[in-house]
């Protein structure tokens, strides 16, 4: 897979959230902004942080939805975690793994092949601004079916282009209005907003829905490392 690499210097997320003191956003459920909670707590709070979530959130009931006109397209914000790795399609794969019976590898055009789901949505960042957005791409809950999962699944991994990473919660991945969208109102993803393949969902806050996703791992039991910014401290669960 062919990638270039486009630098974009800017204050870190953490750092914003450090300036604006948003960073006790989330206390309820997990201890965001406040990593020695995780340390002491560990492995203890993670299954009370999912069971409050899923109870709070129902994450399998659709959220609902907006009308066209309801749609913000300034105002969706940019955010980069390292660079913004420009990936060139034809040579592009989604690898599904994991705990799985049917390990798969996809191309752009397989993908698309899919049918496609589209959702107009308010796309909520932990950084305190929001926007409505039409995505538009293949339902998660439909690549995970084809993998043939294991019965004791339980999270989803996500790898990215850049190096991001993250996991959800398999029943929030299965929601029906969990997207992985290659399209944006009604356009093809812009690369910025994560092309060829980005996360969508109305259920998760901004820094779940991983950008330029290359592997979707399946699997019983939480890593060590959970996500690049909940290694650091933030909600793990992060439903809206």
């Amino acid at each position: 897979m062919g990638i270039i690499r486009i630098s974009h210097p800017q204050i870190t997320r953490r750092q914003f959230l450090q300036i604006s003191g948003l960073s006790s956003i989330g206390l309820f459920l997990n201890g965001c902004g406040v990593p020695i909670f995780e340390d002491v707590v560990g492995k203890v709070s993670q299954p009370l942080n999912e069971k409050v979530g899923a109870l709070l959130l129902k994450p399998q009931t659709p959220v609902p939805e907006f009308s066209p006109a309801d749609i913000q397209p300034d105002k969706l914000i940019v955010n980069t975690f390292r660079y913004t790795p420009i990936i060139d399609q034809a040579k592009y794969r989604l690898i599904v793994d994991g705990e799985v019976n049917n390990p798969l590898s996809f191309s752009m055009s397989d993908l698309k092949a899919l049918p496609l789901t589209s959702m107009i949505i308010r796309h909520v960042c932990v950084e305190g601004w929001a926007a409505i957005v039409q995505w538009a791409g293949i339902r998660l809950r439909d690549i995970v079916a084809l993998t043939q999962p294991k019965q004791d699944i339980r999270y989803v991994y996500f790898q990215s282009a850049d190096g991001y990473y993250s996991s959800w919660d398999i029943a929030s991945a299965l929601h029906p209005q969990t997207l992985l969208a290659y399209q944006k109102n009604g356009e093809p993803l812009p690369v910025d907003n994560g092309a060829p393949l980005r996360l969508a969902s109305p259920i998760k806050l901004g820094y779940k829905q991983s950008k330029w996703i290359t592997r979707i791992t399946l699997v019983s039991n939480l890593l060590d490392t959970k996500g690049y910014w909940e290694d650091q401290g933030y909600e793990w669960f992060a439903g809206i």
